[in-house]
């Protein structure tokens, strides 16, 4: 407990103080707009700032993660849902707690079987493209809250056709109100990223919807429920059924805590040179996930707009959170009532923008500049996100990234070996056929050699065997590269000694790790005999001269 906030430094206190103010101002009507996504009531947006928040500043180890409603996991809720619950209703918010609860067990269990690595499968490549997915698809889901119309339809594409045959009851009073709401956090924005500029449009819009009763003319939240939340499971028809049906959206929503919750935590570690430990901050996501299951709120998530707003704010322990939880609290006993005239076109403007922050174009274009092959990967996964789903899309993340991590195992650049200047070896293309002495050629394999990769090396040794001028007498397998030979690659080796063997052709390893050797149990060394192995190229190189 309290790794994220001891030692506590007293001279960190004030400012630690200012950031979960700052945090509170900030996120407040932040995650009240999150509600619109995740489709539950909003006053469950306040309660993921508060038991949940509580709980990961005393039991994470991360002293800058903040953890919170998320967009992205408030998307896959919401699309998880669909079908299984009408948006809104106690069954939906039942429900939504339930998946908390469930994606608090995905994430204890990865905690006990150690699979917090995991998070290393989602590529920074792939998360670009899933998150500015859910930005356009944010955004675009709230053009007719802007616009002031009923709304409708299932999925992106569906919700934009709704609107454009609802534009004929365009709401000009809404829309006026979204723009000056847009107008007000971006003037706030270009003076300073400290000022809470959606804070003071919210508070502007409730007093001006009060003074002048716009509930007349646009749609308002109407009443809030104050109060402490209630504290028990889910009221739902509890069955294995219902776990089944649940299971995949818990699970996406389980890969993207993972996922964003490590790459923050490692960022802002890195930044200030601090030790965090993913299975602890594991245990802290799961006990967070569990205090939202049981307060009747919505999945949380490490949030990496949260935390650079306390880190921009002079954040440096878990101290800022229990402060804003605090703030929550007040807001929640005593400041809801206001809540009520505040018109629906405000959250739906404050939520707009949050879309488009998740929408990062510039990310996608460094990937293009930079690795094509891996922007095609993000634009799929984004285009996939858009078109067919959240869900979908953070499956196929999970595919793409281990695909593109597959391709390039399955189809290593090796090389072959030639002397160069003081002792020191060059490696040039296998297409060259170089060949170190006449009659020796070494062959630098550069992956561990697995079932993908196995025809490869077959094919890339007896082409070089066959193509060689003069013919070859040995054939040096350099394995520096090589820290894994599973049974497929092990049959291939056995096979290419028998067929080099016959040719006349000796066999050699050089520079063979020694954990591979020690855990190999192909018996290679009674296959091509102890002498076979040497521990550097110039041993194979002196060996050969020895023996011509």
């Amino acid at each position: 407990m309290l790794q994220g906030i001891l030692p506590l430094r007293r001279e960190g206190i004030p400012a630690d103080i200012i950031a979960g103010l700052t945090l509170a101002a900030l996120a407040i009507p932040e995650v009240m707009g999150y509600t619109k996504i995740s489709g539950t009531p909003l006053v469950t947006g306040l309660y993921t700032m508060l038991i949940p928040t509580v709980l990961f500043a005393l039991f994470g180890s991360s002293r800058h993660l903040v953890v919170g409603a998320d967009s992205a996991t408030a998307a896959i809720l919401a699309a998880g849902l669909i079908g299984i619950a009408s948006t809104g209703t106690d069954q939906y918010v039942a429900l939504a707690a339930l998946l908390a609860l469930m994606a608090a067990v995905f994430l204890l269990m990865a905690r006990v079987l150690g699979l917090g690595f995991m998070a290393d499968f989602l590529s920074r490549t792939v998360l670009i493209g899933f998150l500015t997915g859910v930005g356009i698809q944010v955004a675009l889901g709230q053009i007719s809250g802007m616009l002031g119309l009923q709304g409708g339809g299932h999925g992106t594409v569906g919700k934009i056709w709704a609107d454009i045959q609802q534009l004929e009851e365009l709401n000009f009073h809404a829309l006026a109100i979204a723009l000056i709401v847009l107008a007000v956090i971006f003037a706030s924005r270009r003076i300073s990223r400290k000022i809470p500029g959606a804070l003071i449009a919210v508070i502007g819009a409730i007093a001006a919807s009060w003074a002048l009763d716009l509930g007349a003319t646009v749609p308002i939240l109407g009443a809030v429920p104050g109060g402490l939340p209630h504290i028990g499971l889910p009221d739902v028809d509890w069955s294995w059924e219902l776990v089944k049906e649940l299971a995949p959206t818990a699970f996406a929503m389980f890969v993207v805590i993972l996922a964003q919750s490590a790459a923050t935590s490692r960022a802002y570690a890195a930044r200030y040179n601090e030790r965090f430990s993913e299975n602890t901050d594991l245990v802290g996501l799961s006990l967070a996930n569990i205090g939202a299951g049981l307060s009747g709120t919505f999945v949380v998530n490490g949030s990496p707009t949260k935390t650079q707003m306390v880190d921009s704010a002079g954040g440096r322990s878990q101290l800022a959170l229990l402060v804003t939880a605090a703030v929550v609290l007040l807001v929640l006993l005593f400041f809801t009532a206001p809540l009520a005239y505040m018109p629906e076109a405000v959250l739906s403007a404050v939520v707009f923008l949050i879309g488009l922050d998740l929408i990062d174009l510039e990310g996608m274009r460094r990937v293009f500049r930079q690795r094509r092959s891996e922007f095609w990967v993000a634009l799929g996964t984004t285009l996939t996100v858009v078109l067919v789903g959240v869900e979908q899309g953070i499956l196929l993340a999970i595919v793409l990234s281990l695909v593109d991590h597959t391709r390039r195992g399955y189809h290593p650049r090796n090389v072959v070996l030639v002397p160069g200047d003081k002792g020191t070896w060059h490696a040039q293309p296998v297409s060259t056929h170089a060949q170190v002495l006449p009659g020796l050629m070494i062959y630098r394999f550069n992956h561990s050699m697995y079932y993908a990769n196995a025809q490869q090396l077959s094919e890339e040794i007896q082409t070089l065997v066959n193509t060689a001028q003069p013919p070859l007498s040995w054939l040096c397998i350099d394995m520096a590269a090589v820290d894994d030979i599973d049974y497929t690659a092990a049959e291939t080796l056995r096979a290419l000694h028998a067929s080099l063997n016959q040719q006349g052709i000796r066999v050699v390893v050089a520079q063979v790790l020694e954990d591979v050797r020690a855990s190999s149990r192909y018996h290679f060394a009674e296959l091509y005999g102890e002498d076979a192995f040497y521990q550097a190229i110039g041993d194979v190189v002196e060996a050969y001269r020895e023996q011509q």
